[in-house]
């Protein structure tokens, strides 16, 4: 037992919230540990809520199920400190080496995601307030304001007392701060830096009124400290800039726990958070900037398993570091929070785990172990009953961990590699969610829309921020760059006078960085690139048709009449007869500059007219598929590196699939290792090839 600091008002030197990040050690990767397989499957485990003497019991079976990696610590703060200042971590020594007994590593969550009583009851003002003024209870979770400077006191003391005890565990590979990120809080202190944060990027607050146009229905301000915080109903100029601020307060907030943690841990030991895939809170970038590697939370929130979206989630986060990541939460074949909570299918499990791996994860960590005795999660899935015996899912995990095992070797140092790209952008969501105009245009949907064929015709897409390097991809996609800011449209413009091939979606360049409109029309800094702009958007409640050389279809939700200036300005598809104001007028126009062009479709389209546009453009660009001549609903996946080649074939449908091999390859799944010509893989089976 330690004894800390009673009050501990110590200064945090919180002046900055957009600190200068820690050193992050150059050595820290998913991998960079010795004793451990390469590819690691987990489970969140919480021995806090257990007696003793069934720890054992619950790690034999664990390692029977090949799982060399447990989660603990996220939420158990109340055991790691029972009284303020008063620290127990005996317990969770034992855990950790009994753990290692088994040839079970640990990534430690830091517990600030569940304050204990005693912190919220004492220091109620660590307790967030929401937008309408009302302040959390203590009793569930993230109920603490993350950006009052006590509670990030008390983070900073737990994360650190944390550090000294654990961070030379050679059995701890790495930490996990908090969890799940996402509640903001509207609390004077939380205003007030706010609104220093304002000051400090505007500088004077006309400035401020400038961008803003404030004149517009009186909102000019005399001082900063007038400003509302909200997150909605607002000025669009200040709706992002809080998005903005929040995003950085996250970081700050990581900052804080970062600063406590590494200078008493070892370079070897990584440190993450996890994500919730979608979830636009704040800016994922942003976070990641002070983070080692990427992990998210991998659970379908839909009644089936859809494989494209889940695919475009992994891709997203593994382009927050542009390296592979973590699943450091997913499903035991079902959850407990949505409405009606239907299990995975047999055999989806497997093919969920296999797609993880395929898209550059480098562990794959159930939620969770075993069903916890009481609390709100009671109903979700697990490996092993409240009784600790092993539930039906938990044969069908043992497998992928055997699976995993086999084919590590040939896996390590090895990722996706990808020379088409999709833009995803945080300001332009925001900015479309804050005006949406129609109610059907969420960005999301339209990005993985243009998702769903590019990778099923290149086979390999990253999605990536807006300041990622461009240098390497053939064809970059940007579905809907609502905010684009003039340096973001210098990079590619240059992209595509370097024989680059862009594609801009339906609402591009509208904004500049300020979500003030641009006075070019869309797409903005890009309209002299493309010779044309847009001379006016709808909302449509019905479909219209649309036409031209690529294929014919519809327009839905959205569409955008285009008007060329330039006399090289080609125009793609034309809208048909339907509202008048969109009769015979261009939807997509496309300009050729050098080797490269930049291409404007204005129309939310139909998938299959969008699939043929999506093939031209590959086309055009060079773009070659990894494996030829593969059935539909069988995703292809490669990870290179390390002078080695591995192919991991995925059948998503419930039908066997035959797919014939371009030359003969070592089947890493097999007990012999054998080489094979062709693949017969059966309803949601899966193969790992290696050249």
């Amino acid at each position: 037992m330690l004894l800390g600091s009673p009050m501990r008002l110590t200064s945090l030197l919180l002046a900055g919230l957009v600190a200068l990040a820690p050193a992050i050690p150059a050595s820290a990767q998913a991998t960079a540990y010795a004793d451990q397989p390469p590819i690691l499957l987990g489970a969140a485990w919480y021995p806090e809520q257990w007696p003793e003497s069934r720890w054992e019991p619950d790690l034999v079976l664990m390692e029977a199920a090949h799982i060399h990696l447990v989660r603990v610590g996220e939420f158990a703060w109340s055991t790691m400190e029972p009284s303020e200042g008063h620290y127990e971590f005996g317990w969770l020594e034992r855990a950790i080496a009994l753990a290692a007994k088994y040839h079970i590593c640990v990534v430690l969550g830091t517990p600030t995601a569940a304050p204990p009583a005693w912190l919220t009851t004492r220091y109620p003002e660590t307790l967030r307030i929401d937008q309408d003024g009302h302040r959390d209870e203590h009793g569930n979770r993230a109920q603490f304001s993350f950006a009052n400077q006590r509670y990030r006191q008390f983070a900073h003391d737990i994360a650190e007392q944390m550090a000294i005890h654990f961070g030379h565990n050679p059995n701890v590979v790495g930490w996990q701060l908090d969890n799940e990120y996402g509640n903001d809080s509207f609390d004077p202190e939380a205003k007030a830096q706010f609104h220093a944060w304002l000051q400090k990027k505007y500088g004077t607050i006309a400035n401020l009124n400038q961008h803003w146009a404030t004149a517009y229905w009186s909102q000019t301000y005399d001082t900063f400290d007038e400003i509302p915080a909200r997150n909605n109903n607002e000025n669009p100029a200040l709706l992002l800039e809080w998005k903005r601020f929040v995003s950085d307060t996250w970081k700050s907030y990581s900052t804080n726990q970062i600063d406590a943690i590494r200078p008493h841990a070892d370079k070897r030991q990584f440190i993450t958070t996890n994500t919730m895939g979608w979830f636009d809170g704040f800016d994922e970038y942003t976070l990641h900037s002070v983070l080692d590697i990427a992990a998210w939370d991998d659970y379908i929130a839909t009644d089936t398993y859809d494989a494209d979206a889940n695919g475009a989630t992994h891709d997203l986060t593994r382009g927050y570091k542009r390296k592979n990541f973590w699943v450091i939460e997913t499903e035991p074949a079902f959850v407990n929070w949505r409405p009606t909570n239907t299990p995975l299918q047999k055999g989806q499990v497997r093919d969920m785990a296999w797609q993880a791996i395929g898209h550059g994860a480098d562990a794959v960590e159930y939620w969770q172990w075993r069903s916890a005795p009481n609390g709100q999660e009671e109903y979700h899935g697990v490996l092993a009953g409240i009784d600790g015996k092993p539930v039906p899912v938990y044969d069908e995990v043992k497998q992928v961990g055997d699976e995993f095992e086999k084919t590590g070797a040939a896996l390590s140092g090895t990722e996706p590699r990808a020379s088409v790209a999709i833009v995803q952008s945080y300001d332009s969501r925001w900015a479309i969610d804050f005006q949406r105009h129609s109610a059907k245009f969420e960005p999301v949907a339209e990005l993985i829309a243009f998702y769903r064929p590019l990778r099923d015709q290149a086979q390999a897409v990253d999605v990536i921020s807006p300041d990622a390097p461009l240098d390497q991809y053939k064809l970059v996609v940007a579905p809907a760059l609502n905010v684009l800011p003039q340096g973001i449209a210098d990079r590619l413009i240059a992209y595509v006078k370097q024989g680059g091939h862009l594609v801009l979606g339906p609402r591009s360049g509208m904004k500049d960085e300020y979500n003030a409109l641009n006075p070019q029309r869309q797409p903005g800094p890009l309209v002299d690139l493309l010779g044309a702009n847009v001379s006016q958007f709808y909302a449509l409640d019905e479909a219209v048709p649309v036409s031209g050389e690529l294929g014919h279809g519809t327009a839905n939700i959205w569409a955008e009449t285009i008007a060329p200036s330039s006399s090289d300005t080609q125009v793609l598809l034309k809208y048909g007869p339907s509202n008048g104001w969109l009769d015979n007028q261009p939807a997509a126009v496309t300009r050729t500059v050098g080797k490269g062009s930049i291409t404007y479709i204005g129309a939310w389209l139909d998938q299959p007219l969008l699939n043929s546009l999506t093939a031209s453009f590959l086309k055009d660009a060079g773009v070659q598929l990894i494996l030829p001549g593969v059935p539909d609903g069988v995703e292809v996946c490669q990870r290179t590196g390390s002078g080695k080649s591995v192919l991991i074939l995925i059948n998503h449908t419930t039908s066997s699939q035959h797919i014939a091999l371009p030359a003969a390859m070592t089947d890493l799944l097999s007990a012999g290792s054998s080489k094979i010509n062709s693949v017969d893989l059966p309803k949601y089976g899966v193969a790992v090839l290696q050249n």
